[in-house]
């Protein structure tokens, strides 16, 4: 990476100023997100309670609605299943209405078969999707445990893969594996949950694989790739008559210069996952707090979607003064 590459020489480089346009909306807005102001629709009401059963079982008490609006408040405000219990009890109570409090252990039960509600299409033209991971914390021995006893074993993590529309910031695809898994082998798990047109996929050095261009042109033929090769990269056997994308990646850069060619490939609006990344981590938490994989793919498509309405609220426009 050219961060990397050029660390001794970077403090030579004076950081860009930024100027935020529309502080006092965005001010706001920040407020916003903090409120405790609640109202329920009678939408809501209505599709509480669950649906009558029409197969052979036991009858669900409360719907899906009910227990996706527990977790959003569980991931919101950072609360046990019994606090978030009794939260929505005490909700319905100031709200005046007469319904019933789904307890800790049904949301945990239904925690790992409760169906979402389908994604919104993020943007009215073709996605750029910028890609990326980060690690998650699994719930284990706590700091004062590992001081205590002196335990040498390692924590348990697992790593969350991200695929951002460049666009509007909002998270448009999350992914969960092991943390051995490979950033590259996420790629295609990512595009298979984008139902629009992806225009471009821009990610950091660990997605120059051929794998990943192989992954985006199958699904979208049209798209383009834009990650940095290696140091040593050379070029492929038909790059004089046919190049690829990577074959013009690395001409660009042997002709320009790295800098130059993150400049000309936007490269650097891959900074905008990484800040989502950031909220994340400081938003919803470093760490999973449900143990099984199913209940952690729904947390984290819960996180999500609670990142991208917090985002909706507003955005700050930022524009360069230097």
């Amino acid at each position: 990476m050219p961060q990397k590459a050029n660390a001794a020489r970077r403090h030579h480089i004076p950081r860009p100023k930024c100027r935020v346009t529309n502080w006092a909306e965005y001010d706001a807005t920040l407020r916003q997100r903090g409120s405790l102001t609640v109202w329920v629709t009678d939408e809501a009401i209505a599709s509480w309670k669950a649906a009558p059963r029409t197969t052979r079982g036991g009858q669900p008490h409360y719907s899906d609605l009910a227990i996706t609006t527990a977790l959003m408040l569980c991931a919101v405000f950072h609360l046990t299943l019994r606090q978030t219990e009794g939260l929505i009890g005490c909700i319905l109570q100031l709200l005046g209405l007469d319904l019933p409090v789904p307890d800790r252990s049904t949301i945990a039960r239904r925690t790992r078969i409760v169906a979402l509600p389908s994604k919104p299409r993020s943007s009215s033209g073709p996605l750029h999707l910028l890609v990326d991971s980060t690690g998650l914390k699994l719930c284990g021995p706590s700091e004062w445990l590992i001081e205590k006893h002196g335990t040498k074993k390692r924590r348990s993590w697992r790593k969350l893969h991200l695929g951002v529309n460049a666009e509007n910031g909002r998270i448009v695809a999350a992914t969960l594996t092991d943390r051995d898994g490979d950033d590259a082998a996420q790629v295609g798990p990512l595009l298979d949950q984008i139902d629009e047109p992806v225009a471009a996929l821009t990610g950091d050095g660990a997605y120059d694989r051929t794998g990943v261009y192989a992954s985006v042109h199958q699904r979208h033929p049209e798209a383009a790739v834009v990650a940095p090769p290696r140091a040593d990269a050379v070029l492929s056997d038909t790059a004089a008559t046919a190049p690829t994308q990577r074959d013009r990646h690395i001409q660009m850069i042997a002709e320009n210069g790295r800098m130059a060619w993150q400049r000309d490939s936007q490269y650097n609006v891959r900074a905008r996952v990484e800040g989502q990344i950031g909220r994340w981590k400081q938003v919803i938490g470093p760490a999973l707090r449900f143990h099984t994989d199913e209940a952690q793919a729904t947390e984290v498509a819960i996180a999500a979607a609670v990142l991208n309405r917090m985002l909706d609220l507003g955005r700050p426009n930022s524009v360069r003064v230097s």
